[in-house]
C-alpha cells in the first residue's frame, strides 16, 4: 500500500534490558507491520552497558557504534533494492546509521525530524550520556567524535534539517546544549510556532522545503513530541507537547509528499503502556498519515 519496507531495530540507549527495546515488537503485533509492503525483521542489536566511555561520553559507547554501522549496513540493502525503510525503534539512537545510508546510496537527502527534544547533546553536555540526547548532532557531524567518525560525517545539511515540536530549548542550554539558534541555516518550529502557523501548513510548508531543497528527505518520529498526558509510554514526559491532532496534522502533508525516502519511529516503551492503548494509538496514526 505505502511501499514502506518495516525493520525493526530493538535498542533503548538507557543500556539495560526490556524499555524501547520491546517497541519493534510490540508495533508489529499491533498491526504495524500490515500498513507496509514488506517486513525485513528485527537487528540483531542492542544497546548494554551503564559506564559513560570517558572518550565519547556516553552509556555503552562501542555497543552504540556497533550497532550503529548495523542499521547503516541494513537500511543500505534496503534503499539500494529501492525499498523505503520504515525503521521502528527501539530509541532515536536508531537514527544516525538510518540517515548515513540514506546519504551513501542517494546523495544528498534531508531531515524532518519530529520530536519533543531539540537532540542536539554531545557526549560531554548530554546530563545522562544516553545516545538518544544526541542523534541531531551526530547527522549534523557535531559529535561525539567517535560518533560522527563511525558514520564517516555529517549525514544531513543544516539547510536541509527541519526541527518540529521540540519545547526543551532553556532547560537544554542549561544543560550546555549546543544552541540551535548557533547552527546557521538550521531551522526549528517549537510547538508554540507550530500552533501560531498551523500545523497543516507547517507540515505542507516543511515538506515542499525539503522537496525544494534536497529533493529527497527522512521523516523521524519521536512519541515525546506528543503531550505527557496524551501519551505517556515515553520515557521523558513533559507537559505542552501536541495534541494527536496537531501530530496528524503536521505528519500528513510529510508522507503525503513525493520526496520521502524513509520514515523512523523512537521512543515508545510498551512496558509503561498497560493495555498497549499508546501502542494502538500510534499504528492507527500510520495508518491515517500513510494512507493519505
Amino acid at each position: 500500500m505505502t511501499g514502506f519496507t518495516l525493520l525493526g531495530v530493538p535498542i533503548d540507549s538507557v543500556g539495560r534490558d526490556g524499555g524501547t527495546e520491546g517497541s519493534p515488537a510490540a508495533l508489529r503485533d499491533l498491526g504495524l507491520a500490515e500498513l507496509t509492503v514488506d517486513d525485513a525483521g528485527d537487528l540483531d542489536v542492542r544497546i548494554r552497558g551503564d559506564v559513560r566511555d570517558p572518550a565519547t561520553g556516553m552509556l555503552a559507547s562501542d555497543e552504540v557504534l556497533d550497532a550503529s554501522l548495523g542499521i547503516r549496513a541494513a537500511v543500505t540493502d534496503l534503499l539500494a533494492d529501492g525499498a523505503r525503510p520504515f525503521v521502528a525503534g527501539g530509541c532515536c539512537a536508531e537514527l544516525p546509521g538510518a540517515l548515513a545510508a540514506a546519504r551513501d546510496v542517494l546523495g544528498r537527502v534531508g531531515l524532518a525530524y519530529l520530536d519533543g527534544h531539540f537532540d542536539l547533546y554531545d557526549g560531554r553536555t548530554s546530563p545522562t550520556g544516553e545516545a538518544a540526547d544526541m542523534p541531531v548532532s551526530v547527522a549534523l557531524g557535531f559529535g561525539p567524535d567517535a560518533w560522527t567518525a563511525t558514520m564517516d560525517g555529517a549525514s544531513v545539511a543544516p539547510d536541509d534539517t527541519i526541527l518540529l515540536g521540540p519545547r526543551d530549548l532553556a532547560a537544554s542550554i542549561a544543560d550546555g546544549m549546543r544552541d540551535p539558534a548557533s547552527i546557521a541555516g538550521l531551522t526549528a518550529h517549537t510547538n508554540a510556532d507550530l500552533r501560531t502557523a498551523g500545523p497543516r501548513e507547517v507540515g505542507e510548508a516543511t515538506a515542499a522545503a525539503l522537496v525544494a531543497g534536497p529533493g529527497r528527505y527522512w521523516v523521524h518520529l519521536d512519541v515525546d513530541v506528543l503531550d505527557e498526558v496524551v501519551f505517556p509510554a515515553t520515557d521523558y514526559l513533559d507537559p505542552d507537547g501536541l495534541t494527536w491532532d496537531e501530530l496528524l496534522e503536521v505528519m500528513r502533508p510529510l508522507f503525503a509528499a513525493p520526496g520521502v525516502i524513509g520514515a523512523s519511529i523512537g521512543c515508545y516503551n510498551p512496558e509503561k503502556d498497560p493495555g498497549l492503548a499508546c501502542g494502538r494509538a500510534l499504528v492507527d496514526a500510520f495508518r491515517d498519515v500513510l494512507a493519505a
